[in-house]
Order: C-alpha cells, then structure tokens, then sequence
C-alpha cells in the first residue's frame, strides 16, 4: 500500500514460502497481544467504509455472512464497470493521485506468468474469475488509519465513483 509501488505483482515458478524468521516470529508474538485491539479498529473502519458505500449502485460491498465474523485484514469494495465511465485501472490511477494507496486481492492464478505457460490458461478459460478481477479494488483498512484517513478514502472514493457516473 505504499506510493512507490505498484499493486501487480507476478508469479513465476512455483514454491514454498518459508520465509519467518526469529525476528518475523518474535514480533509475530508480540502482536499477538494487540489482536483484539488491531481487530477492533478494523472492524471500525470496515463499518464506516460500510454506512458510507452502503446505499451506492456504483460501489459494491464484502458480503459477510450474518453467521461469521470477519477478519477485516482486506476490505474489497466491487466497482459497477456497467455505471462508470473509467475501468479499475483508472480508478486506481484516480485514487493514487489523491495519495490513496489501494491494492488487488487477489490476481486469478491463471493470470500469473507461470501458470499462462505451463498449462497455456487464456483468459476467457476463467469468465468469472475474469468479471470478478476487472471490478475489485482493496481499500486500505489497518489500524494506524486516522479517522481523517478514513474521511479521505471515503471522499475519493465516492468522488470518483460519481465523477465518472454514465
């Protein structure tokens, strides 16, 4: 989520990711022990992104089941391509502009480079996967954001979404 990068990443080869170190678990533990704080906070931010794009037909919610609970590590709001003028691209590119970090969560495995080569996956294999990946945006949600940062996320957001309304 930072500025200097980008959202896209790539796989290319498979593998295993055993990459904790003792420092990574130490400071895993310590975490630990702010769990339910950090969750909180998430949860706080996930509701006001929720009462804030609620009522709109251009920006879709995460569905959460009344039995579960959410983790909130991710918050991917869906845009209505069919009501906006721009594509997922350009509003990234909008909320970059406007200092809104956002991500992708998650590029459909037969995307990646590895994949596309080692059993030739085209795009139109995978429709779904495909209309889902064009419309999906993660909005920053971790507990370090302000309610200021919030406030801002969300008037992009919604600024941009009825800027570029058909």
């Amino acid at each position: 989520y930072s500025g200097e990068g980008s959202w896209h990443y790539e796989v290319i080869d498979v593998g295993y990711k055993y990459n904790l170190t003792d420092i990574q678990a130490a400071l895993g533990l310590a975490q630990l022990k702010k769990v339910k704080w950090m969750w909180g906070r998430r949860k706080q931010i996930a509701e006001k992104y929720d009462a804030a794009f609620g009522d709109s037909e251009l920006v879709t919610l995460p569905f959460v089941k009344q039995d579960r609970v959410s983790a909130w590590h991710l918050y991917v709001i869906k845009i209505n391509l069919e009501a906006l003028k721009i594509d997922r691209a350009k509003f990234i590119e909008e909320l970059k502009a406007k200092s809104i970090n956002t991500s992708v969560h998650f590029i459909p495995v037969h995307k990646h480079l590895f994949y596309k080569n080692t059993f030739d996956y085209k795009s139109h294999d995978f429709p779904n996967a495909e209309w889902i990946y064009e419309r999906i945006i993660s909005l920053p949600i971790y507990p370090g954001l302000t309610e200021n940062d919030t406030d801002q996320i969300v008037d992009a957001v919604s600024g941009i979404a009825n800027k570029n309304k058909r």
